[in-house]
């Protein structure tokens, strides 16, 4: 059986059914799930979690090319797999650019954190 992050991350695009599914999960488990966002709001980001903020954030800036203005909320479902299609084979670029971005995120996190102490 797969993990809950295991089936949170996955690669393929999900069904009515799978979307259903995790909102339940996500209902059942929402008072954990807060609680854990607010300690860890608390720490600071480990290198994963920054490196992944930033592949994230690479990724943001990519779509936007590649939607040119476009809300990709508006897409059909079609149009949505082709755009990640697109993505998915863009992953070279993806890693160059959040190595560029990652000391910026580092910064953003450790600015938040210092906000979070002087309150």
């Amino acid at each position: 059986m797969k993990t809950f992050k295991e089936f949170v991350q996955q690669d393929e695009a999900m069904t009515m059914a799978t979307r259903m599914k995790m909102k339940q999960a996500f209902r059942k488990n929402k008072a954990k799930i807060l609680r854990g966002r607010k300690k860890a709001a608390k720490k600071i980001a480990s290198m994963d979690k920054l490196q992944g903020r930033a592949q994230k954030q690479a990724r943001n800036i990519l779509l936007q090319k590649i939607l040119q203005g476009k809300d990709k909320g508006q897409l059909s479902f079609a149009a949505r797999a082709d755009v990640e299609k697109k993505l998915a084979k863009k992953k070279a670029a993806i890693k160059r650019i959040a190595k560029k971005l990652l000391p910026g995120v580092k910064k953003a996190d450790r600015e938040k954190l210092k906000k979070k102490a002087e309150k």
